[in-house]
């Protein structure tokens, strides 16, 4: 994929990264998804398994994708977390009226998940290292 900055020059998106962001939002979608049908809530956030089995898994996803996609890792736990989003979305058929607080309290539980995509990286930074 290829497009242009403001100042012309091309910009390349590498497939290893498209593959990173549809593994991130698919991840994330399916998460919101399983958490809404076990919980029998509007919201996935209303129920004792997001909180308990979702969003702890997906922070650990953000560190294993953080560990095999270690260019700019912060990306990974961003796009699954907009997966959440677009999953809620979808879910509940509407945007709604509180979107903004929704989207930004996303942004809030992604920050623990922007630390391990982190911390995956630089275990494999380490890793990769030790076996030169």
């Amino acid at each position: 994929m290829v497009e242009t900055n403001p100042s012309g020059r091309r910009i390349t998106m590498r497939k290893t990264d498209f593959t990173a962001y549809v593994i991130a939002v698919g991840i994330g979608m399916c998460l919101w998804f399983a958490a809404t049908a076990s919980g029998g809530k509007r919201e996935a956030w209303d129920t004792p398994d997001y909180w308990s089995l979702a969003y702890p898994g997906a922070i650990i996803a953000c560190g294993v994708l953080g560990y095999f996609f270690n260019h700019r890792p912060w990306r990974w736990p961003v796009a699954l977390f907009v997966g959440q989003f677009i999953a809620m979305t979808i879910r509940n058929g509407e945007l709604g009226n509180l979107w903004p607080l929704g989207l930004l309290l996303f942004l809030v539980i992604s920050l623990p998940g922007i630390f391990t995509a982190k911390l995956g990286a630089w275990i494999n930074s380490k890793m990769s290292s030790q076996q030169r």
